[in-house]
Parts: structure tokens; C-alpha cells; sequence
């Protein structure tokens, strides 16, 4: 999940500022961590603490309400601090920004034994305690499955062992074909298509397909979280959706999680570790990218 809390930090300061261009400072010392973090680690925090409907809400609100300050939607946030924990309907791009974690947990080595998706039940659940309108729930899917198809193919699996990897390109490719498919996003545009006329959605469908592009037209992770900044709008958000998928793909430079890391207080980081920990007790199927190690 770190790429997409990286992806966050470093779209921080263009979300309302948008610069259109991939040549600006990686960090600076005006970056922060948001709400996509926040919700992002309130993911994993729910994750190890059972995976079920109430340990979502449980770790939504209480994790939402310890950080106050870091920019909640507006129908979040009457969600947030009501006792209602019933979802809203919401379509918005929140569900696909925290959604990160569940995409770890989903079985590489069972898909290769049986040809058979594994399960994408606690992303859906994760999206649907707040975001159960069909295009939060769609877009959260997308970001998992764009995650999941980079574990896979660059992780080397089949018949259950892990043998030489597909290369990047065909990877992207995979992960193009199958989104196109399963979902019906529209990823014929290039980024310099979008660019120019677009602006800021906080909608799940005018935000995921051009994270995934931002992915599918990278060049390692430094140059996807550049690609996703330079579309303007939710660039924090869009920053994070293409880090989770692009941590996937290329793993993480050491120097980029070190100055992350900085930005972190120490709760989030402890949930950090331990969701490492976590991750690694899962066994061997949990392909993580040797960048990241």
C-alpha cells in the first residue's frame, strides 16, 4: 500500500494547483499525507483485524475521526461523524484511492493452479460500506484487478510456481485488455490527449481510467506518479491510484520510501509495519516487486 500513500503525499500540493506537466520536484517540503492515507491505511488496519463489513466501518470512522484535518469529501465527512453506518451511495473516487491493501491478499498461485480469479469479496466490501453506488463499487474493482494482473505477471506465476516473468509491456497489456473488458473503461486516449481539457473529478469513473493510463504509459514508478500529477484535477488521489498499481509492477525505489516515510507520523507507520509483517505471513504468493523489498 505504500505506493499509493506515496502517490498521495506527492500530489498533495497540486490537488487545488494544477501544473500539467511531469517535470516538477518529486517532494517538497510543503507535501503531506491526506485522507486518501488515511482511508488507504484504515484499509489495511481493517484487513488484519478481520476483513469484515463492521471492521471496515469500525476502522473507517475511527481512523477518520482521529485525523480530522485531511481533506474528507463532503458526503464522507457527514458520514464520518454521524452514527449512521449505513453507506451513502457514493460514486466518488475514495473507494478506488483506499482499496489498495485487499489487492495484496488476493492468491497469485491459486489463479495459476485453476485459471479461476481469486476472490474479490473484501475489496468489494471494502468499497460498499460507504461507496455502494455501482460505480464505486466498479471502480474500486478496477484499481484491485490492475494490482492483482501486476503481481501476477510480474511475479512469474503459473502452475503454481514462479517462473520467468512476463516483461512490463506485456503486463501493461494484460491489465489494458482485461479493464477495457471487464469494466468498459475507455483507455484508447493517451495522457497528452487527456491532459489539456482535463480537470478536477472526484468521480470514481472520471478518475480510475486515467490513473490506469497514467500506469500504462509509465516508465517505472517515479515517471507513473509523475504521469498521474501531470493530468491535473485529484491529483492526490489519481497519484494514488496509479502508485498502488505501478508498487505493483516496478516495486519502489529505496531513496523515494525512505523520504516517504519522512511525511508519516508514527501511528501510520506502525500500521505500516505491522501490514508488511502481515503481507509476509501470507507466504510466497504475495509477490512484492524487488525495487520495494
Amino acid at each position: 500500500m505504500l505506493g499509493a500513500i506515496i502517490g498521495d503525499i506527492v500530489g498533495s500540493i497540486y490537488e487545488w494547483d494544477s501544473i500539467k506537466t511531469k517535470d516538477f520536484p518529486l517532494f517538497s517540503d510543503n507535501c503531506f499525507f491526506t485522507d486518501d492515507t488515511v482511508m488507504t491505511v484504515a484499509t489495511a488496519d481493517a484487513l488484519m483485524n478481520g476483513g469484515k463489513a463492521e471492521d471496515f466501518i469500525d476502522a473507517f470512522k475511527n481512523w477518520g475521526r482521529r485525523y480530522d484535518y485531511v481533506g474528507y469529501g463532503y458526503g464522507f465527512r457527514n458520514w464520518l461523524y454521524s452514527d449512521d453506518r449505513s453507506p451513502y451511495n457514493s460514486w466518488g473516487n475514495g473507494s478506488a484511492m483506499r482499496v489498495s491493501p485487499c489487492a495484496w491478499l488476493m492468491d497469485c498461485q491459486a489463479y495459476a493452479r485453476t485459471g479461476m480469479w481469486p476472490s474479490r469479496e473484501l475489496a468489494k466490501l471494502s468499497a460498499e460500506v460507504t461507496h455502494n453506488h455501482p460505480e464505486g463499487i466498479k471502480g474500486a474493482l478496477a484499481v484491485t484487478d490492475a494490482i492483482f494482473l501486476c503481481r501476477f505477471y510480474m511475479g512469474g506465476y503459473t502452475q503454481g510456481l514462479i517462473v520467468e516473468r512476463a516483461t512490463i509491456e506485456q503486463c501493461k497489456l494484460h491489465v489494458r485488455e482485461h479493464i477495457e473488458k471487464e469494466y468498459g473503461y475507455d483507455l484508447s486516449k493517451t495522457l497528452d490527449e487527456i491532459r489539456p481539457a482535463y480537470c478536477f473529478d472526484a468521480s470514481c469513473q472520471g478518475t480510475v481510467p486515467q490513473a490506469i493510463m497514467a500506469f500504462l504509459e509509465s516508465t517505472d514508478f517515479e515517471d507513473a506518479i509523475r504521469n498521474a500529477v501531470s493530468l491535473g484535477g485529484d491529483s492526490d488521489t489519481l497519484a494514488a491510484i496509479t502508485g498502488s498499481i505501478a508498487e505493483a509492477a516496478y516495486g519502489i525505489p529505496q531513496w523515494i520510501k525512505e523520504k516517504a516515510w519522512s511525511y508519516l507520523d508514527a501511528r501510520i507507520r506502525e500500521v505500516c509495519r505491522r501490514w508488511q509483517a502481515y503481507i509476509e505471513k501470507q507466504g510466497p504468493s504475495r509477490y512484492v516487486p524487488s525495487d520495494s523489498q
